[in-house]
């Protein structure tokens, strides 16, 4: 410590008190002060303020500072109200200035007279005006739902943990390849073959896949060839997961990071979610590319009007993929209308729609004469058999499988028609044009609606089949209203996190229960596929229910092909006369004629009429043998295999 004519410092380190008329003041929270009045001695070489309170000062009423607590001053920027001027070069690079010392005392210079009987203290604190000390504006709120790099790190850091748990969720799952899954892969195989080697199309796949036979299954079929079944559940993960992201960023743009988590980690964790994510079939890449539309229309509403024609090969692509997606083709439209309308006004909103819905309508109107898919169209979307179904029971699974989601929407939904507040819309809330009323709720009943979809379309049909995948697509829309309701449950400042954590274990529970169960409906195929492979020869014709799981399996190795087995749907058999005969009729009659070299029978607590009356014919006719019987248990009961083979002496000719 530098020690000066003005500061004198003792052998201790510490600035000994002045005597005489000098005062020493320094610049810290503690301001000693020292004259020749009594006064009794401090500790640490620092002297009180005296009885009297007053102390005489030099001319222009400032005590002089030590030079050890002065700030630096440069040459040029000299305070013109210090009287003691910048602090001396030694005392500077001695480097005993505190940056933090905001404050300085003023000791006046004591008016002439008498003294009063309550003298004043004598002193005043003024505040060192520095820039760097400088407080910012405080703004009105204590956030902002402006987008910030720190903010966008920590959110797509959260955005991979739960994708992460989605991943691992999905992957728990496990069973033997379901009949479609087996199916769509054995004709992505079919399909390549034909399209690219000259083999001949059978099967008939465009007249009742419910989605282009020439997309998906030459895509699985691609992947099954290179990493089998598991790596085309896997390619439905992937979907899925992009599909999760894609609602992320989406929900994003609509509001802010915090809905767009919650409204990601809600629709990851439902069980359409988790189960498309492990299950090949049409659906996960369907699901994606809704998502991929929406995403696209978004983000590109308001540019030029001809950029949402970007997004019309991939909801025509949608369509192809899965022919039922069309449904939700009216909620893009509407949704690209809304977000364009907020920016643009009526006019550009409507006319972005109208080149949106125009792109993708004349490409489907290019593709469909092109193809034979009408037949599959109409049998497996808008002219499909109706069920017998009950309308309790599809509410009730309806309710069980998205009605949290859709419960947060819809309070998403009032809450932020009624209030805009928590920044859910991006921007200053004190400059930017705040959306109307009306325009939020015609959004989420949009977004929210659009959930309502699948289980209207599935309670007209009165059909089940599906429903607990098909209710995942309009979920996606849903989300983001979800997200909404949910954060406005936490609050501002996330003030009630217990909302989001009971929200956050019930949804986990039932996504995961529910998922778990459906994913274990059908039976284990595991040890019925060991046992076949012993009894089934190349050539041999079969009538097999399961038939999907078998063909897929043993042709891979070479024993069967899909046109050597019939199913329990469809027959077309030719009797002895020479007559067509189908149904139960025709059943009968290829068993009774010994057409089948074996027959592969799922019997459970509760048969169809057509296994009842298969089983029936093979007890009774004496020309088939019980060879073995393997028992199974799923989610939903019990039951088992029962493969029948030909005597060798049956067949008549």
């Amino acid at each position: 410590m530098t020690t000066t004519e003005e500061n004198p410092v003792s052998a201790d380190g510490h600035t000994p008190a002045p005597t005489g008329d000098q005062a020493l003041v320094s610049a810290g929270d503690h301001t000693p002060v020292s004259t020749s009045w009594p006064a009794p001695v401090s500790t640490g070489g620092h002297a009180p303020v005296p009885v009297g309170g007053y102390a005489p000062v030099p001319a222009g009423g400032y005590a002089p500072v030590p030079a050890g607590l002065r700030p630096p001053v440069s040459s040029d920027s000299v305070n013109p109200d210090s009287v003691n001027g910048p602090a001396p070069q030694s005392a500077m690079s001695a480097g005993g200035y505190d940056p933090e010392s905001t404050l300085r005392l003023r000791v006046p210079v004591p008016a002439p007279g008498p003294r009063p009987a309550a003298p004043a203290p004598g002193y005043t604190f003024d505040e060192i005006l520095r820039a760097d000390w400088a407080l910012g504006r405080v703004p009105d709120r204590g956030w902002s739902a402006a987008p910030s790099p720190r903010r966008t790190r920590v959110s797509r850091a959260l955005l991979a943990c739960l994708l992460l748990a989605q991943a691992v969720l999905s992957l728990r799952l496990h069973n033997s390849a379901f009949e479609d899954e087996a199916l769509y892969v054995y004709a992505g195989h079919a399909m390549i073959d034909h399209l690219f080697h000259g083999a001949p199309d059978y099967g008939g796949f465009d007249t009742y896949f419910s989605g282009s036979p020439a997309l998906y299954p030459v895509l699985a079929a691609w992947v099954d060839s290179a990493a089998g079944l598991a790596g085309v559940r896997l390619l439905s993960l992937g979907f899925m997961l992009a599909a999760t992201g894609l609602l992320y960023s989406l929900t994003r743009m609509l509001f802010n990071e915090r809905s767009a988590l919650l409204a990601a980690g809600v629709f990851a964790v439902t069980q359409s979610t988790l189960f498309l994510g492990h299950f090949a079939t049409y659906d996960a890449p369907a699901v994606s590319l809704l998502a991929l539309t929406a995403w696209l229309l978004v983000r590109n509403a308001t540019g030029h009007w001809a950029l949402p024609l970007v997004a019309a090969p991939v909801a025509a692509l949608t369509v192809g993929v899965k022919y039922a997606s069309a449904l939700y083709l009216p909620t893009l439209a509407l949704l690209l209308a809304l977000v364009a309308y907020r920016r643009l006004g009526a006019r550009e909103a409507v006319r972005r729609a109208a080149v949106f819905t125009a792109g993708t309508v004349a490409l489907l109107g290019i593709a469909l004469p092109a193809t034979d898919y009408l037949q599959a169209i109409q049998s497996t979307t808008t002219e499909r058999a109706h069920g017998t179904a009950s309308l309790g029971s599809l509410v009730r699974d309806s309710v069980r499988w998205g009605g949290l989601l859709f419960a947060l929407a819809c309070l998403g939904t009032v809450l932020h028609t009624r209030r805009h507040g928590l920044g859910e819309i991006p921007g200053d809330s004190r400059t930017a044009v705040l959306p109307a009323r009306r325009w939020r709720l015609a959004l989420g009943v949009v977004l929210t609606g659009t959930a309502l979809l699948a289980p209207a379309y599935q309670i007209h049909l009165e059909t089940s089949i599906s429903l607990h995948k098909h209710i995942g697509y309009g979920l996606l829309f849903a989300a983001p209203m979800a997200g909404v309701g949910l954060s406005r449950l936490m609050g501002a400042h996330v003030r009630f996190p217990q909302a989001a954590i009971a929200v956050g274990v019930l949804a986990l529970t039932f996504g995961m229960s529910q998922s778990a169960q459906n994913y274990g409906v059908w039976p284990d195929t595991g040890h019925l596929i060991p046992e076949l492979a012993k009894n089934v020869r190349p050539g041999q014709k079969w009538l097999g229910q399961p038939h999907e799981a078998p063909v897929y399996y043993l042709s891979r190795r070479g024993l069967t092909d899909y046109t050597l087995w019939t199913s329990i749907f469809y027959i077309d058999y030719t009797g002895r006369e020479g007559e067509r005969l189908s149904g139960p009729e025709g059943y009968r009659a290829a068993i009774q004629d010994g057409y089948f070299d074996g027959v592969v029978l799922d019997w459970s607590d509760q048969p169809g009429e057509v296994q009842t009356l298969i089983r029936q014919e093979m007890r009774t006719t004496g020309r088939y043998r019980l060879a073995s019987a393997l028992t199974y248990r799923t989610s939903v009961g019990a039951g088992h295999f029962e493969i029948w083979l030909r005597l060798s002496t049956a067949r008549k000719e």
